[in-house]
């Protein structure tokens, strides 16, 4: 158990926002957050679950409350764990991160009603928000161009025969998808008719165990499409901040991979379009707190509606890079009460910065997550890099949570420099004991697509699709130097330590690098 720091400064010269603020998350945005909470001059309160006891978050903290075993429904999904844990501690305030419960309503609720604020916006607000085709439809009437597509739940009979009627105006490839929520859970791309009624029935039950709704609905298929979202910062009195756009579209499995800002895709008319459009979209909702609108953008330059997430995101480090902003520290300070000041409406981007996910998992296997214990950890430094990280040597990684290590990032004046930035602290970066997709990223910023900013969200799936496989005397390779590293013979698949010996990879790094384009 961690015990109050005296050495605590603040940053702000009337005192902290809360004497204590609880951390209901775990791994690399705990620990982010924490840090936040140190610099505002606010005790932290770590969460943790029977995994998490000796992890890098609950160790840097002031306090640590358990929250119960490993399985996240019956720790960082427990309302009423989370809630105790914080009566427990004292806390004044809970910021929930992103993902677990950050935008679940019930949770906002039980924050409210037990006397503690919560980081984030009000439980209406993320009740109106959760239903994306209540959004969609609300978006719409604010004159906020929208994915063509459905405004009502796809309804199928008994037999799985979806009515026609409902289709009329969407057309067909198509993309089924979660009214509940989104990363990817619950959706489905489909060809035609045949295609959806078959679908439906695993859909419904993936966004059912995701989101405890199964209810659907269909979009088309913007394809090729960039996928572009722009980041707010509201506090309680009105004001609003617009932050610049991000480019979202390097993503596997429909999740983001690496994003960055500005977008080499958006021109100044474009910018001014999607900035009018993200204040129409606020304008709909009770907003305070950091958000993000989402949208696709297609070849012709047109901009449509996703979503709007009204908490932080995974990629906010990128905005912070670019506008000298501490997204975290605000996002603390307007839940206290505090108007935005005027240098944080008047911020302007500067620069270029990108961010470059490190995930424990296999890009030769479909990018499946993996566990294990991390037995070395380098990780690049420099002028203009910033890394952010939940672990370090000698971590355990549950395999019950997501298998985000860290995020690397870098800023310079403008993109090549950027890119060629990333790529240093790429080759830098040292990861052992367990298999990331390290080698696949180091590909990644070498292909010429990424290189000219000219990729969109079709990128991994044409360029990379499942990976090539390794060559019987590449995985004799990658299984002496993976001993070297753990003392045993490790599972033969790819990438099984991510560059301990950096020479030992070179060679498979160099053939993933030719003739990766694949037949379209």
């Amino acid at each position: 158990m961690a015990t109050s720091r005296s050495d605590s400064s603040s940053l702000r010269k009337d005192g902290p926002p809360f004497p204590r603020l609880l951390v209901a998350n775990r791994g690399e945005i705990a620990v982010r957050i924490i840090r936040a909470c140190r610099e505002l001059g606010i005790e932290s309160v770590a969460t943790y679950s029977d995994a998490d006891a000796d992890a890098l978050h609950t160790r840097m903290a002031d306090f640590a409350e358990p929250i119960g075993p490993a399985p996240a429904a019956e720790s960082y999904l427990s309302i009423d764990a989370v809630i105790a844990a914080a009566a427990r501690s004292g806390a004044a305030a809970i910021h929930p991160g992103y993902g677990f419960l950050s935008e679940n309503a019930a949770f906002a609720r039980a924050v409210e009603d037990a006397g503690i604020v919560f980081v984030g916006p009000p439980p209406t607000t993320l009740e109106s928000l959760g239903d994306k085709l209540a959004a969609r439809r609300s978006v719409a009437a604010a004159g906020v161009p929208i994915v063509p597509g459905l405004l009502v739940p796809l309804v199928a009979d008994q037999g799985g025969s979806v009515s026609a009627v409902d289709l009329s105006e969407v057309g067909y490839p198509a993309m089924i998808k979660a009214a509940a929520g989104g990363g990817g859970r619950g959706m489905r791309q489909v060809a035609d008719r045949a295609e959806l009624e078959a679908a439906l029935p695993g859909a419904g039950r993936e966004a059912l165990a995701a989101f405890g709704d199964g209810t659907l609905y269909l979009e088309r298929l913007i394809s090729p499409a960039r996928h572009v979202e722009v980041q707010l910062l509201g506090d309680r009195h009105g004001n609003l901040a617009v932050l610049g756009e991000r480019e979202c579209s390097v993503q596997r499995r429909h999740q983001k991979l690496v994003e960055e800002s500005p977008s080499p895709a958006v021109d100044p008319g474009l910018r001014a379009e999607l900035t009018e459009s993200a204040r129409r979209v606020a304008g709909t909702v009770a907003f305070h707190s950091a958000a993000t609108v989402e949208f696709l953008v297609d070849a012709d330059g047109d901009h449509y509606f996703l979503e709007m997430n009204t908490r932080l995101q995974v990629e906010h480090g990128v905005t912070e890079l670019v506008t000298g902003l501490d997204l975290v520290a605000w996002q603390i300070r307007v839940a206290a009460g505090e108007h935005l000041s005027g240098a944080v409406l008047a911020s302007a981007p500067l620069g270029h910065a990108i961010e470059a996910r490190l995930y424990a998992e296999d890009p030769h296997q479909h990018f499946a997550p993996v566990s294990g214990t991390v037995t070395t950890w380098r990780m690049p430094d420099g002028p203009g890099i910033r890394v952010d990280a939940g672990v370090t040597a000698d971590t355990r990684l549950p395999v019950e949570y997501d298998p985000l290590l860290a995020k690397v990032m870098v800023h310079a004046e403008d993109r090549p420099a950027a890119v060629a930035r990333l790529r240093r602290a790429l080759e830098e970066t040292a990861i052992g004991g367990v298999q990331t997709d390290l080698s696949f990223l180091r590909w990644l910023v070498g292909q010429p697509a990424f290189l000219t900013g000219s990729y969109d969200t079709g990128l991994i799936p044409d360029e990379w699709g499942d990976g090539p496989g390794l060559t019987d005397e590449e995985r004799s390779m990658a299984a002496e130097v993976a001993r070297g590293a753990r003392g045993s013979a490790p599972p033969l698949s790819a990438a099984a330590v991510s560059d301990p010996a950096p020479s030992a990879w070179e060679a498979v790094a160099r053939r993933e690098a030719v003739g990766r384009r694949r037949p379209r």
